[in-house]
């Protein structure tokens, strides 16, 4: 019995040592889109009241992927400087209808 655990416990720490060492690419990658998320919700943070992230927040969970083409189409305007002040409720509303982003 004594060979067996023996046996179990090498193939336990094996496989440790294994997961330690998987691709270190998919490390940077993880990070790398945590990154990106981070920035992402940062400049939303920065241009959205908290309605109209509840607002974004509700659209996601019904069209995915038209959130993510409204927040890209935020994300563009805050960085070339086209947007002046908060965007409220009407205005996520107002944009989650167009479909020119």
């Amino acid at each position: 019995m004594a060979e067996e655990e023996l046996e179990a416990l090498r193939k336990q720490r094996l496989a440790e040592l294994q997961a330690k060492q998987a691709d270190p690419g998919d490390a940077a990658q993880q990070e790398a889109k945590h990154r990106e998320a981070e920035m992402r919700n940062s400049i939303l943070a920065q241009v959205l009241d908290q309605s109209a992230r509840a607002r974004l927040s509700n659209l996601a969970l019904v069209k995915p992927e038209k959130t993510k083409g409204v927040e890209n189409y935020l994300i563009q305007m805050a960085r070339y400087g086209q947007l002046s002040g908060k965007f409220n409720r009407r205005k996520v509303m107002d944009s989650d209808e167009d479909d020119d982003y």
